[in-house]
């Protein structure tokens, strides 16, 4: 099968350039790349330009600010049977497209697949002390173990920085949901967990390549915590969304927001003495009250989803 190695960047062109070196880089014999600028208004197409002699490599520009719009540009301008994205500021192993094109030549029912991802910290910074786990998946860290495995669980779903599917499915979906997804620089998300959640009740299948290994540049802002408490707002947010668009919101959305406040209060208190996982429960605490002001948003003005 042939495979599209996909990039949607907005102002990253500091790191834009070692993502798409990695994929000009692969060992897979049919791909093609394409970088899809999304708005952007650095030197990012200089720095595509500067590689465009390469045979494998295309720019586009799309104006409309949005990662799931730009991700289904990015589909729409690409032939391949299986559509796999990299984050601009990743850099994908040598064998990625190869990890992944055997996970989907394995399973013909494969429809989204995704591996390993570890995080490349900035000169001479290590992980915080307070940086559990469970928040550096926030900064894209993913490891679900050294063997392949089904993901049957909707939050388990492999990260966008390192995210393959079938073609034929995302047809069938319509593409990545408008109304999920980063713009500008919100950060809302859940548009993969939604993809997983949609494969999962179609019955197609969602796998787990742990050879598929991305490594992501973790920034210096990311480090700060207030980023990590905005994020948790976002995650609220983008929560409170998704079960919107599956018709699973509503009144049920407060029950549900307030006993994860209190279950994240709790165990703030209850690891009190550990930084690190004290700091996660607070994280998730907060961004309870983004998912209830969002629901509660929806309940009195009924969103209009994109469709």
């Amino acid at each position: 099968m042939s495979i599209a190695a996909i990039i949607c960047t907005h102002n990253r062109a500091d790191y834009l350039g070692k993502a798409i070196d990695s994929l000009l880089a692969q060992d897979y014999p049919d791909y093609e790349v394409l970088v899809v600028d999304n708005g952007s208004s650095d030197r990012t197409r200089a720095v595509v330009e500067a590689r465009l002699p390469h045979p494998r490599l295309r720019y586009v520009y799309e104006g409309e600010l949005g990662l799931s719009v730009a991700r289904n540009r990015g589909a729409r301008e690409t032939s391949g049977e299986i559509i796999a994205y990299l984050d601009d500021d990743a850099i994908a192993s040598p064998g990625w497209l190869t990890a992944l094109m055997a996970g989907f030549d394995e399973d013909a029912q494969l429809a989204i697949a995704g591996g390993k991802v570890t995080l490349i910290w900035p000169e001479n910074r290590t992980a915080p002390p307070w940086l559990s786990a469970g928040l550096a998946g926030n900064l894209g860290a993913y490891d679900l173990g050294p063997e392949p495995c089904n993901i049957t669980q909707p939050n388990l779903t492999p990260r966008g920085l390192n995210y393959a599917l079938r073609r034929q499915f995302w047809q069938e979906i319509g593409g990545f949901d408008l109304n999920l997804g980063r713009v500008g620089k919100n950060l809302l998300s859940n548009e993969e967990l939604r993809m997983t959640e949609l494969a999962l009740k179609q019955k197609w299948h969602v796998r787990y390549l742990p050879t598929a290994l991305v490594a992501h540049h973790v920034t210096l802002e990311r480090l700060e915590r207030r980023w990590f408490i905005k994020r948790g707002w976002w995650q609220g947010v983008s929560e409170s969304y998704r079960e919107q668009l599956a018709g699973t919101g509503g009144i049920r959305q407060f029950q549900r927001g307030g006993e994860r406040i209190i279950r994240g209060l709790y165990k703030a208190v209850k690891y009190f003495a550990d930084p690190a996982l004290r700091f996660d429960n607070l994280v998730y605490a907060y961004g309870q009250i983004g998912y209830l002001t969002t629901s509660l948003r929806g309940m009195v003005f009924p969103p209009s989803f994109k469709s």
